[in-house]
């Protein structure tokens, strides 16, 4: 099963490590992007706890290093929060 909101946040993030001109925000990007990735096609899906540490991260990411980027960091920080919309729990 593919979780197609975290997919789609996954590309935007990955297109984002493509276009920042920081290496730290780059890497922190890409490594988010995986994650999501990854979630998007796991067995069970990412809980809020997990979604909300990822979504700080982007948060902390598009105020500072990637701040060039932060537009797309949006996007994908709504990708998640569509996800998030249909989880049951907090």
């Amino acid at each position: 099963m593919t979780r197609e909101e975290l997919s789609a946040a996954s590309e935007a993030l990955e297109s984002a490590a493509e276009s920042t001109a920081s290496d730290a925000a780059r890497e922190r990007l890409s490594d988010l992007a995986a994650q999501l990735d990854r979630l998007s096609t796991a067995d069970r899906g990412p809980d809020h706890g997990r979604l909300a540490r990822i979504q700080s991260a982007l948060d902390d990411i598009g105020s500072g290093d990637g701040s060039d980027v932060a537009e797309t960091l949006s996007v994908a920080d709504d990708h998640i929060d569509d996800y998030r919309s249909d989880l049951e729990g907090v």
